[in-house]
C-alpha cells in the first residue's frame, strides 16, 4: 500500500522530547516502511522520520501550539500532497473534516484525547465517512455514541530501550506540569513512602509554567530532585534505575504512553486505577493500582516485582510490531472496501 500519514504542525516527527502522538506516528511510519509499504508523511518540514515527507510543509510551529489557523493551513498543505495514496491516516482534528480530500481514498483517524463534549461532536461527524480508532477501551466507552471502528493500543520500539537495574534507591515521575498528571500527588506519595523522588516534566506552555511556579516549586525540598524536560536517553536511564514509577494521574487518561515506557525499562508502575491504567498495568504483576491515598503503601510491594516480567509484558502486548500489524490489518480492510 501507499500510506499517507498526517500529524499536526506543532511538533516534529519524531519529537526531540515531548510529543506522544508524534512518537506513535514515527513508530508507525517506520514500521510500515519496514513491512514494505510506501509511506508519505505530512508533518513539519524539519521532521527527521526516515520516510518520504510531503513537500511544501512549514517548519515546526511550537509557539502556535493549539492554534486553529495553524492547523487548518497545515491540513490544506498536507492534503495537497496526498493525492496519490491508497489510504490516509490523519492524526489531526481538522484533517478528517477537510472538504477537499482525494476522492475515493479511505480515511482513518485516531482519537488521541478524551472524546466527550465538543470532541464527541467532531468524531461523530468523522465516523460518517471514515474509520475512527480509539487507543483504549476506556476511551471508547467514555463516549458510547461515537462509532469507534477499532481499539488499537499504542506500542513502542523497544530496540533502543535498555532494561535498568532499579537500584537507584529513588522513585521517579515523568509527565507534564499540570494537575491532571498527578505531580503534586507524586511528591506526597514519595514522602509518605520515605523515598527520594526524581522529577522530569515538560514545562513550556504558560499554564504549565504557572502551575509549577505557583503550586509545585514552593513545595520542593531535599526529598525531590527536579530535572526539567529530558531526552529519551536520559528518560530511560531515569526510569530504569528507579525502584518504581509513580503515575498518580487525576484524570481518565486515554492511554498512558509513559507507563509502557517505564515498564519497558523493567520498572513497575504505581498509579491510580482510572482511565486506561487497568488496561496497561497488570495489578500485582507489573505494578499496583489504587486510590491516591493508598499508593504510598503499595510502593514496597511494587519495588519487589520481577523487572523481567515488566519488560516481557511490554514485548508481548505493547510492541511496535503488534501496533503496526493491527493498523495494517485495518488499512487492508478499508482499502478492500469491507464494512467494519
Amino acid at each position: 500500500m501507499r500510506i499517507g500519514l498526517v500529524t499536526g504542525p506543532w511538533i516534529p516527527v519524531p519529537p526531540a522530547t515531548y510529543g506522544g502522538t508524534e512518537r506513535v506516528v514515527d513508530t508507525l511510519a517506520r514500521g510500515f516502511a519496514a513491512a514494505g509499504h510506501e509511506v508519505l508523511l505530512a508533518a513539519p518540514s524539519d521532521s527527521s522520520c526516515p520516510v518520504q515527507l510531503v513537500p511544501g510543509m512549514r517548519p515546526t510551529d511550537y509557539e502556535g501550539l493549539g492554534s486553529t489557523l495553524a492547523e487548518l493551513s497545515h491540513v490544506v498543505r498536507a492534503y495537497e500532497g496526498l493525492q496519490d495514496v491508497d489510504i490516509i491516516h490523519d492524526h489531526t482534528l481538522a484533517g478528517p473534516l477537510y472538504l477537499h480530500r482525494p476522492g475515493g481514498v479511505p480515511l482513518a483517524t485516531t482519537i488521541h484525547g478524551p472524546i466527550h463534549g465538543q470532541a464527541a461532536d467532531i468524531y461523530r461527524a468523522v465516523a460518517r465517512n471514515g474509520a475512527v480508532i480509539a487507543i483504549s477501551r476506556d476511551q471508547a466507552l467514555s463516549a458510547p455514541d461515537v462509532p469507534v471502528t477499532r481499539v488499537i493500543h499504542h506500542g513502542m520500539d523497544l530496540s533502543a530501550v535498555p532494561v535498568g537495574t532499579g537500584k537507584g534507591g529513588y522513585l521517579c515521575f515523568v509527565g507534564r506540569s499540570c494537575p491532571d498528571k498527578g505531580l503534586l500527588e507524586a511528591i506526597t506519595i514519595a514522602r509518605q513512602a520515605g523515598l527520594h523522588l526524581r522529577i522530569a516534566v515538560k514545562m513550556r506552555e504558560p499554564e504549565e509554567v504557572r502551575y509549577f511556579r505557583e503550586v509545585i516549586e514552593p513545595l520542593l525540598g531535599p526529598n525531590e530532585d527536579f530535572m526539567g524536560e529530558v531526552d529519551d536517553v536520559e528518560k530511560y536511564r531515569l526510569m530504569g534505575e528507579a525502584m518504581a514509577f509513580l503515575n498518580p494521574i487525576q484524570w481518565s487518561e486515554p492511554f498512558g504512553l509513559v507507563m509502557i515506557e517505564a515498564l519497558a525499562t523493567g520498572t513497575p508502575v504505581v498509579g491510580t486505577s482510572i482511565g486506561s491504567a487497568p488496561e496497561i498495568i497488570d495489578h500485582g504483576r507489573t505494578g499496583f493500582l489504587g486510590k491516591t491515598d493508598e499508593l504510598a503503601d503499595l510502593v514496597p510491594a511494587a519495588a519487589a516485582l520481577d523487572r523481567a516480567v515488566c519488560r516481557k509484558d511490554v514485548e508481548e502486548r505493547f510492541s511496535a510490531e503488534r501496533m503496526v500489524a493491527e493498523h495494517l490489518e485495518l488499512y487492508g480492510q478499508l482499502v478492500a472496501g469491507r464494512r467494519l
